[in-house]
Protein backbone atom coordinates (compact mmCIF):
# COMPACT_ATOMS: atom_id res chain seq x y z
CA UNK A 1 0.00 0.00 0.00
CA UNK A 2 1.36 3.42 -0.96
CA UNK A 3 0.26 6.24 1.35
CA UNK A 4 0.72 9.99 0.78
CA UNK A 5 -0.09 13.01 2.93
CA UNK A 6 -1.31 16.42 1.68
CA UNK A 7 -1.83 14.81 -1.70
CA UNK A 8 -2.40 16.86 -4.87
CA UNK A 9 -5.49 15.56 -6.70
CA UNK A 10 -5.23 17.81 -9.76
CA UNK A 11 -3.95 15.02 -12.00
CA UNK A 12 -6.44 12.55 -10.55
CA UNK A 13 -9.58 14.14 -12.00
CA UNK A 14 -10.10 14.58 -15.72
CA UNK A 15 -11.46 18.13 -15.32
CA UNK A 16 -8.02 18.99 -13.89
CA UNK A 17 -9.71 20.93 -11.10
CA UNK A 18 -7.21 21.87 -8.38
CA UNK A 19 -7.83 19.98 -5.14
CA UNK A 20 -5.92 18.07 -2.50
CA UNK A 21 -6.66 15.65 0.33
CA UNK A 22 -5.06 15.14 3.73
CA UNK A 23 -4.21 11.51 3.00
CA UNK A 24 -4.34 9.27 -0.11
CA UNK A 25 -4.08 5.48 -0.15
CA UNK A 26 -3.11 3.48 -3.25
CA UNK A 27 -3.82 -0.25 -2.74
CA UNK A 28 -1.63 -2.62 -4.75
CA UNK A 29 -3.38 -5.94 -4.12
CA UNK A 30 -6.57 -7.41 -2.71
CA UNK A 31 -5.09 -7.67 0.79
CA UNK A 32 -4.37 -3.92 0.74
CA UNK A 33 -7.97 -3.18 -0.21
CA UNK A 34 -9.44 -5.41 2.48
CA UNK A 35 -7.12 -4.06 5.20
CA UNK A 36 -7.88 -0.43 4.27
CA UNK A 37 -11.63 -0.86 4.51
CA UNK A 38 -11.41 -2.83 7.74
CA UNK A 39 -9.71 0.14 9.45
CA UNK A 40 -11.37 3.06 7.61
CA UNK A 41 -15.11 3.62 7.78
CA UNK A 42 -15.24 7.23 6.60
CA UNK A 43 -13.51 7.64 3.23
CA UNK A 44 -13.85 8.71 -0.40
CA UNK A 45 -13.36 6.09 -3.11
CA UNK A 46 -11.79 7.40 -6.30
CA UNK A 47 -11.25 5.44 -9.50
CA UNK A 48 -9.66 6.85 -12.63
CA UNK A 49 -11.23 10.26 -11.90
CA UNK A 50 -12.91 10.53 -15.30
CA UNK A 51 -16.54 10.70 -14.31
CA UNK A 52 -16.33 12.88 -11.20
CA UNK A 53 -16.55 16.53 -10.17
CA UNK A 54 -14.58 17.78 -7.19
CA UNK A 55 -16.85 20.23 -5.38
CA UNK A 56 -14.17 21.31 -2.88
CA UNK A 57 -10.52 22.30 -2.96
CA UNK A 58 -9.63 20.40 0.23
CA UNK A 59 -10.78 17.02 1.54
CA UNK A 60 -10.14 15.91 5.08
CA UNK A 61 -11.53 12.43 4.55
CA UNK A 62 -8.96 9.85 3.45
CA UNK A 63 -9.13 8.90 -0.22
CA UNK A 64 -8.53 5.40 -1.51
CA UNK A 65 -7.50 5.68 -5.15
CA UNK A 66 -7.45 3.13 -7.96
CA UNK A 67 -5.41 4.87 -10.65
CA UNK A 68 -2.21 3.31 -11.98
CA UNK A 69 -2.36 0.64 -9.27
CA UNK A 70 -4.15 -2.65 -8.63
CA UNK A 71 -4.43 -2.94 -12.40
CA UNK A 72 -3.31 -6.43 -13.49
CA UNK A 73 -4.81 -7.92 -16.67
CA UNK A 74 -4.48 -11.67 -17.26
CA UNK A 75 -5.68 -14.10 -19.92
CA UNK A 76 -6.67 -17.13 -17.86
CA UNK A 77 -8.60 -19.23 -20.40
CA UNK A 78 -9.62 -19.09 -24.03
CA UNK A 79 -10.93 -15.54 -24.44
CA UNK A 80 -11.43 -15.10 -20.68
CA UNK A 81 -9.75 -12.08 -19.07
CA UNK A 82 -9.30 -11.56 -15.34
CA UNK A 83 -8.98 -7.81 -14.71
CA UNK A 84 -8.30 -5.92 -11.48
CA UNK A 85 -10.42 -2.89 -10.60
CA UNK A 86 -7.72 -0.27 -11.23
CA UNK A 87 -6.97 -1.29 -14.83
CA UNK A 88 -7.88 1.38 -17.39
CA UNK A 89 -10.36 0.16 -19.98
CA UNK A 90 -8.21 1.41 -22.86
CA UNK A 91 -5.38 -0.79 -21.52
CA UNK A 92 -7.77 -3.75 -21.29
CA UNK A 93 -8.88 -3.08 -24.89
CA UNK A 94 -5.24 -2.96 -26.02
CA UNK A 95 -4.48 -6.20 -24.17
CA UNK A 96 -7.43 -7.81 -25.97
CA UNK A 97 -6.16 -6.53 -29.33
CA UNK A 98 -2.68 -7.95 -28.67
CA UNK A 99 -4.33 -11.33 -28.06
CA UNK A 100 -6.63 -11.02 -31.12
CA UNK A 101 -9.74 -10.92 -28.94
CA UNK A 102 -12.88 -8.98 -29.88
CA UNK A 103 -15.56 -7.42 -27.68
CA UNK A 104 -13.81 -4.44 -26.10
CA UNK A 105 -13.14 -2.25 -29.14
CA UNK A 106 -15.71 0.31 -27.98
CA UNK A 107 -13.65 0.89 -24.82
CA UNK A 108 -10.46 1.85 -26.65
CA UNK A 109 -11.12 5.53 -26.08
CA UNK A 110 -13.53 5.46 -23.11
CA UNK A 111 -11.75 6.93 -20.08
CA UNK A 112 -12.68 4.61 -17.23
CA UNK A 113 -11.17 2.09 -14.89
CA UNK A 114 -12.54 -1.45 -14.93
CA UNK A 115 -14.14 -0.85 -11.53
CA UNK A 116 -15.83 2.34 -12.67
CA UNK A 117 -16.99 0.72 -15.91
CA UNK A 118 -18.70 -2.08 -13.98
CA UNK A 119 -20.31 0.25 -11.43
CA UNK A 120 -21.88 2.52 -14.07
CA UNK A 121 -22.28 -0.11 -16.83
CA UNK A 122 -20.09 1.99 -19.12
CA UNK A 123 -20.44 1.77 -22.86
CA UNK A 124 -21.25 3.55 -26.10
CA UNK A 125 -23.04 3.02 -29.40
CA UNK A 126 -25.28 0.32 -27.99
CA UNK A 127 -22.45 -1.74 -26.45
CA UNK A 128 -21.92 -1.96 -22.69
CA UNK A 129 -19.56 -3.67 -20.26
CA UNK A 130 -22.37 -6.07 -19.28
CA UNK A 131 -22.21 -7.58 -22.78
CA UNK A 132 -18.86 -9.23 -22.03
CA UNK A 133 -18.98 -9.52 -18.24
CA UNK A 134 -19.09 -12.96 -16.62
CA UNK A 135 -18.79 -12.22 -12.90
CA UNK A 136 -17.41 -9.71 -10.40
CA UNK A 137 -15.39 -10.19 -7.22
CA UNK A 138 -16.13 -7.54 -4.60
CA UNK A 139 -15.63 -6.58 -0.97
CA UNK A 140 -18.88 -6.31 0.99
CA UNK A 141 -18.39 -3.61 3.63
CA UNK A 142 -21.46 -4.75 5.56
CA UNK A 143 -19.53 -7.77 6.83
CA UNK A 144 -16.03 -7.23 5.38
CA UNK A 145 -16.07 -10.43 3.39
CA UNK A 146 -14.99 -10.95 -0.21
CA UNK A 147 -17.78 -12.26 -2.44
CA UNK A 148 -18.46 -12.99 -6.10
CA UNK A 149 -21.57 -12.22 -8.11
CA UNK A 150 -22.62 -13.37 -11.59
CA UNK A 151 -23.59 -10.88 -14.29
CA UNK A 152 -27.19 -12.08 -14.19
CA UNK A 153 -27.49 -10.93 -10.58
CA UNK A 154 -25.99 -7.43 -10.98
CA UNK A 155 -29.23 -5.77 -12.21
CA UNK A 156 -27.57 -3.82 -15.00
CA UNK A 157 -29.46 -0.85 -16.44
CA UNK A 158 -28.49 2.10 -18.61
CA UNK A 159 -25.49 3.62 -16.74
CA UNK A 160 -26.55 1.85 -13.57
CA UNK A 161 -26.00 -1.39 -11.67
CA UNK A 162 -26.24 -3.23 -8.36
CA UNK A 163 -22.92 -1.61 -7.39
CA UNK A 164 -24.10 1.92 -8.08
CA UNK A 165 -27.14 1.32 -5.88
CA UNK A 166 -25.09 -0.40 -3.15
CA UNK A 167 -22.10 1.79 -2.43
CA UNK A 168 -20.91 -0.50 0.37
CA UNK A 169 -19.91 -3.08 -2.26
CA UNK A 170 -16.38 -2.40 -3.61
CA UNK A 171 -15.44 -3.94 -6.97
CA UNK A 172 -12.12 -5.83 -6.73
CA UNK A 173 -11.88 -7.54 -10.11
CA UNK A 174 -14.00 -8.87 -12.95
CA UNK A 175 -13.91 -11.62 -15.55
CA UNK A 176 -14.66 -10.70 -19.17
CA UNK A 177 -15.45 -13.25 -21.90
CA UNK A 178 -14.24 -12.18 -25.34
CA UNK A 179 -14.35 -13.78 -28.76
CA UNK A 180 -11.46 -14.75 -31.00
CA UNK A 181 -11.16 -12.25 -33.83
CA UNK A 182 -8.97 -10.87 -36.57
CA UNK A 183 -6.30 -8.51 -35.25
CA UNK A 184 -6.50 -6.16 -38.24
CA UNK A 185 -10.30 -5.92 -38.07
CA UNK A 186 -10.22 -5.31 -34.30
CA UNK A 187 -7.59 -2.59 -34.69
CA UNK A 188 -9.51 -0.94 -37.53
CA UNK A 189 -12.71 -0.80 -35.46
CA UNK A 190 -10.80 0.66 -32.48
CA UNK A 191 -9.21 3.42 -34.55
CA UNK A 192 -12.49 4.24 -36.32
CA UNK A 193 -14.27 4.61 -32.96
CA UNK A 194 -11.47 6.82 -31.64
CA UNK A 195 -11.51 9.07 -34.72
CA UNK A 196 -15.30 9.46 -34.52
CA UNK A 197 -15.12 10.46 -30.85
CA UNK A 198 -12.29 12.95 -31.39
CA UNK A 199 -14.26 14.53 -34.23
CA UNK A 200 -17.32 15.08 -32.04
CA UNK A 201 -15.99 15.53 -28.51
CA UNK A 202 -13.88 18.37 -27.01
CA UNK A 203 -10.83 16.21 -26.34
CA UNK A 204 -8.54 19.24 -26.54
CA UNK A 205 -9.81 20.56 -23.17
CA UNK A 206 -10.02 18.86 -19.76
CA UNK A 207 -13.52 17.46 -19.27
CA UNK A 208 -15.34 14.68 -17.50
CA UNK A 209 -17.18 13.25 -20.48
CA UNK A 210 -20.92 13.41 -20.96
CA UNK A 211 -22.40 15.39 -18.06
CA UNK A 212 -26.04 14.32 -18.23
CA UNK A 213 -27.81 11.05 -18.85
CA UNK A 214 -29.80 11.06 -22.08
CA UNK A 215 -33.49 11.67 -21.31
CA UNK A 216 -35.97 9.42 -23.18
CA UNK A 217 -36.77 10.82 -26.60
CA UNK A 218 -34.15 13.58 -26.50
CA UNK A 219 -30.45 14.20 -27.03
CA UNK A 220 -28.71 16.53 -24.59
CA UNK A 221 -26.54 18.07 -27.30
CA UNK A 222 -29.61 18.97 -29.35
CA UNK A 223 -31.30 20.48 -26.29
CA UNK A 224 -28.23 22.68 -25.67
CA UNK A 225 -28.42 23.83 -29.29
CA UNK A 226 -32.10 24.71 -28.99
CA UNK A 227 -31.51 26.67 -25.78
CA UNK A 228 -28.47 28.46 -27.22
CA UNK A 229 -26.32 27.23 -24.34
CA UNK A 230 -23.23 26.17 -26.26
CA UNK A 231 -20.40 28.38 -25.05
CA UNK A 232 -22.29 29.34 -21.87
CA UNK A 233 -19.58 30.23 -19.34
CA UNK A 234 -19.23 30.55 -15.58
CA UNK A 235 -15.75 31.25 -14.25
CA UNK A 236 -13.25 29.01 -16.03
CA UNK A 237 -15.82 26.44 -17.12
CA UNK A 238 -18.13 26.45 -20.12
CA UNK A 239 -20.41 24.28 -22.20
CA UNK A 240 -18.39 23.08 -25.16
CA UNK A 241 -19.16 24.66 -28.51
CA UNK A 242 -18.11 21.36 -30.09
CA UNK A 243 -20.58 19.18 -28.16
CA UNK A 244 -23.25 20.64 -25.89
CA UNK A 245 -23.30 17.56 -23.69
CA UNK A 246 -19.83 18.37 -22.34
CA UNK A 247 -18.55 20.97 -19.89
CA UNK A 248 -14.90 21.89 -20.35
CA UNK A 249 -12.26 23.48 -18.14
CA UNK A 250 -10.84 26.14 -20.45
CA UNK A 251 -9.37 28.52 -17.87
CA UNK A 252 -8.56 27.17 -14.39
CA UNK A 253 -12.14 26.21 -13.56
CA UNK A 254 -13.17 25.24 -10.06
CA UNK A 255 -15.61 22.51 -9.19
CA UNK A 256 -18.09 25.19 -8.16
CA UNK A 257 -17.88 26.74 -11.66
CA UNK A 258 -18.85 23.39 -13.17
CA UNK A 259 -21.66 22.81 -10.68
CA UNK A 260 -23.03 26.33 -11.26
CA UNK A 261 -23.31 25.60 -15.00
CA UNK A 262 -25.08 22.32 -14.24
CA UNK A 263 -27.57 24.12 -11.99
CA UNK A 264 -28.36 26.70 -14.68
CA UNK A 265 -28.69 24.06 -17.41
CA UNK A 266 -31.07 22.00 -15.28
CA UNK A 267 -33.14 25.12 -14.56
CA UNK A 268 -33.48 26.10 -18.21
CA UNK A 269 -34.19 22.56 -19.41
CA UNK A 270 -36.90 22.12 -16.80
CA UNK A 271 -38.40 25.50 -17.66
CA UNK A 272 -38.70 24.72 -21.36
CA UNK A 273 -39.13 20.93 -21.53
CA UNK A 274 -40.25 19.90 -18.01
CA UNK A 275 -37.36 17.45 -18.05
CA UNK A 276 -35.34 16.97 -14.89
CA UNK A 277 -31.91 16.24 -16.37
CA UNK A 278 -30.04 13.61 -14.39
CA UNK A 279 -26.34 14.22 -13.85
CA UNK A 280 -24.26 11.27 -15.00
CA UNK A 281 -21.12 12.40 -13.17
CA UNK A 282 -20.43 11.83 -9.49
CA UNK A 283 -20.09 14.96 -7.36
CA UNK A 284 -17.57 14.57 -4.55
Amino acid sequence: MRIYTNFDLTDYNSYRVKAHCDKAYFPENEEDVVSFFKTNRDFILLGSGHNIIFSKEHYQKPMVIFNGNYNAINLIDEGLLEVEAGAMMWDVAKFALNNALSGLEIFWDIPSSLGGAVVMNAGASGEEIKDVLVKVRYLDLSDHTVKEILKEDISFEYRNSFFQKNTDKIVLKAWLQLQKGNKESISEKMETIKAQRWAKQPKEFPNGGSVFKRPPGYYVGAIMDELGLKGFTIGGAKISEKHGGFIINFNKATGQDILAIITEVKRQVWEKYQIDLEVEQRVI
